[in-house]
């Protein structure tokens, strides 16, 4: 066993590695301080999770490719799945530690909030608290999923808080898998949570299921009875591979009791057929005892509040973007060495943080290295920054260009509008508002496939959120008529073209 020598360090001439989070089987977890950030940036703080294939003692060359390999599946996962209820990836790299082990490494957003395990032994949440974290957990597992990723190990564990604790982001996408996979099915999870599918306590009796295929339901397991930890307060281990059939006795007298029950049974079976199959259904099922969490009292309103959301609703939090950064290319030692006797050198040296260092402003550009006759070591030699009265003389001529371009471009738009030749020009992104000609499907997608979550009926008063071809993504502001599947869902897409070809919607400019 042999860890990493990182601690008080700089790494990539960036991050300055603050302490130790956790250590796993083949990574460890540091937080560290983006020195490039800006003081009150929301990634000042970032999480490096460093892989360590020497962590263990029976290291092989398929063993480190394997490791290698799943780690960089990991960030492909989590670009491929990035949303605001998703931990994100900033920032990947290559180095060597004080020891000069070379080691690859991945930059995470930092969640000082803790996770949702920690939350319920601080303080037991109460229905609405739960709810409120459980709709987030399932708008993001439901994106995973959408885009053909199965987590496989959902648990309140790996649901992090941000610092004000209003918004949870699921973690840990390092035994994800692509659904659909052929490869074989294995053993992975924590017992308490996971399913029978890929449980390791049922390694060897899993010959005993009757359907044993890998999909989005092993998931859904998992976050069921996450979400029993969650309302209860207590850990589900007397449910271990098998199905919720009880509560906690203190909480058996409670009006929702016996509406949770069954939507956690459901969700548990041991049969991936028998449950929810997207996390959408077990979201609505959950819902429905929403109405009890409003309620002062934990009684059933007679007149609820607002109707839960038909699909869960995402919760943004300060410093997410959708954008991924650049795609990772990990190689395992021997590649680093067949393909260039220098690439292992070129991964930049980490050096400890000293105090002629620690308020250093490092370059924005990338190191050069050099090559030294007296050194087997790389020299990083970086370019002196640029004078800047030539970089302020440069904006100032490129300011003209654009001001002159887009002087051109008014005046010739105005001269072709006053002699008709173009038509007045409306704000593409002003709020459009419609009228149903006819009643109309409310789809959850733009396409007729689709599940139908809802009705349009006509004469009904519309809001145009967005659209994609002769698709509309609509907010109902008011029902033409009442009919029967009319008051469901109150946002989705509707066809702007009839079976007919005829409208279906009169577009209010």
């Amino acid at each position: 066993m042999r860890e990493l020598s990182l601690q008080n360090c700089r790494l990539d001439g960036r991050y300055d590695i603050r302490e130790t989070l956790g250590q796993g089987s083949y990574a460890e977890i540091y937080v560290a301080r983006d020195t490039v950030a800006a003081p009150h940036a929301p990634h000042g703080l970032v999480v490096i999770k460093a892989l360590n294939v020497f962590l263990q003692n029976d290291l092989d060359a398929d063993l480190e490719r394997t490791l290698v390999e799943n780690f960089q599946n990991e960030a492909i996962a989590l670009d491929r799945v990035r949303h605001p209820n998703i931990i994100s990836r900033l920032g990947h790299g290559t180095a060597r530690d004080l020891n000069n082990t070379i080691f690859h490494y991945l930059v995470l957003e930092y969640l000082p909030g803790g996770d949702l395990a920690k939350a319920c032994r601080e303080k037991n949440l109460n229905l609405k608290q739960a709810l409120f974290y459980l709709e987030q957990v399932c708008a993001g597992l439901g994106h995973a999923h959408k885009n053909g990723i199965i987590h496989r190990d959902i648990k309140p564990q790996n649901l992090l808080l941000t610092h004000d604790r209003q918004t949870v982001k699921i973690a840990d996408f390092g035994v994800a898998r692509v659904a659909q996979s052929d490869a074989p099915i294995t053993r992975v999870g924590t017992n308490v949570f996971a399913p029978p599918e890929h449980s390791p306590m049922l390694s060897g009796d899993t010959g005993t299921l009757t359907f044993k295929e890998l999909t989005p339901a092993a998931d859904i397991y998992s976050l069921a009875k996450s979400a029993y930890v969650l309302i209860t307060g207590e850990s589900p281990r007397f449910f271990a591979n098998q199905s919720i059939t009880e509560l906690p006795f203190a909480l058996r007298g409670e009006p929702w009791a016996n509406d949770l029950i069954k939507v956690l049974n459901k969700a548990t079976q041991n049969d991936s057929r028998r449950r929810h199959q997207t996390v959408v259904e077990f979201w609505q099922d959950l819902s429905s005892i929403k109405a009890f969490a409003e309620a002062p009292n934990g009684e059933q309103l007679v007149e609820t509040p607002a109707r839960p959301h038909a699909l869960p609703q995402a919760h943004v939090a300060v410093g997410y973007t959708p954008l991924a950064p650049q795609r990772p290319r990990f190689n395992t030692s021997r590649e680093l060495k067949l393909n260039n006797l220098l690439e292992e050198k070129r991964a930049p040296l980490v050096v400890p943080i000293t105090t002629a260092n620690v308020n250093q402003i490092p370059p924005k550009q990338p190191p050069q290295i050099a090559e030294t006759e007296t050194s087997q070591d790389p020299v990083i030699i970086y370019k002196p920054a640029k004078r800047k009265n030539a970089v302020l003389r440069r904006l100032a001529v490129f300011a003209v260009f654009i001001g002159i371009f887009a002087g051109i471009l008014y005046a010739t738009h105005n001269y072709l509008r006053g002699r008709d030749i173009l038509p007045s020009i409306t704000n593409p992104f002003s709020t459009q508002e419609a009228i149903a000609l006819t009643d109309i499907n409310l789809r959850s997608e733009s396409n007729r496939n689709s599940e139908q979550i809802g009705l349009v009926t006509k004469d009904s008063k519309l809001k145009i959120l967005g659209s994609e071809g002769n698709w509309y993504k609509v907010s109902i502001v008011e029902q033409g008529t009442f009919r029967p599947g009319s008051d469901s869902a109150k946002q989705g897409w509707i066809s702007g073209k009839s079976g007919n070809g005829d409208d279906t919607i009169k577009i209010q400019r």
